[in-house]
């Protein structure tokens, strides 16, 4: 009889954090979409001001670009909205349960469900922005550097699922330490300016021989796999193999920290909020 009726209590534990999940997730995006008079423009507008900027100044000013990487404007924009997924996220992290702290407080749902709303919500948003790659792919075609799609674009699904597991990861470990060390969310800040340049967003990969000691340094920054595997749907050349494993790795690894500490700390964090 037991083992029947603990199955059924899992399942609706499961149901109601998916529920829980789903009804934070559908908050934040309302409050986004709904109360601003530009409302789904704002998911779209700072890919697009930064990749018109490093457009005019890589492209038209120091007239740069390899044939690898024509057209540049989809080049750019392939390794861009990932990173404003990533950079969103980040920032949100830093202050998730500072700004929900009254709330937190007073729910029994696990904390844990904050982390993955972020995820979920910012995640939405890199897939609401995809049309505008759409858009300039298609104005890339009365070119004479049309893009094409490669059949790498399944790799897509894999880089999703990698930069999911590498944000929750992160956030795990981000939240609860800022609530500790509030300085922190200003260097995170710093970190994500940083880490911008140190990932193949407006240079290319293949840039570096394999044995050069900045590509083995490009290979270790977790979002250098998952920026190739996004870019191989147009540029198939930019897929690398060795850099998506060590990304893999790493994502695996930081949500296992992640985990643990959120674990071991969850009850300090309740108390200093």
């Amino acid at each position: 009889m037991t083992a029947v009726v603990a199955p059924r209590r899992e399942r609706t534990a499961s149901q109601r954090y998916r529920h829980s999940l789903w009804l934070l997730t559908k908050r934040d995006l309302q409050v986004r979409y709904t109360t601003s008079a530009l409302g789904y423009v704002w998911s779209i507008l700072d890919p697009l001001l930064m990749s018109a900027i490093y457009y005019f100044i890589f492209v038209i000013v120091f007239n740069r670009g390899t044939h690898a990487e024509d057209p540049y404007i989809v080049f750019l924009m392939t390794a861009l909205l990932p990173w404003t997924w990533f950079n969103g996220s980040m920032n949100d992290m830093a202050k998730a349960f500072i700004r929900d702290a009254k709330l937190i407080r007073s729910t029994s749902i696990p904390r844990s469900i904050w982390i993955m709303r972020i995820t979920l919500s910012k995640g939405i948003e890199f897939l609401l922005s995809l049309p505008v790659l759409v858009i300039f792919v298609v104005i890339t075609q009365f070119t004479s550097t049309p893009a094409h799609i490669h059949w790498q674009a399944v790799y897509s699904i894999l880089a999703i699922a990698l930069e999911a597991v590498l944000i929750i990861g992160l956030g795990l470990i981000i939240a609860p330490i800022v609530v500790f060390f509030r300085d922190l969310e200003r260097a995170i800040k710093l970190v994500l300016r940083l880490l911008f340049y140190l990932t193949p967003i407006v240079y290319g990969i293949d840039r570096f021989g394999k044995h050069n000691v900045i590509k083995l340094l490009l290979d270790f920054n977790p979002l250098t796999g998952i920026v190739t595997l996004y870019r191989s749907s147009f540029f198939s050349g930019q897929l690398d193999w060795s850099a998506v494993i060590i990304s893999a790795a790493e994502a695996i690894v930081i949500l296992g920290i992640g985990i643990l500490l959120f674990r071991r700390n969850m009850r300090a964090v309740l108390k200093e909020l």
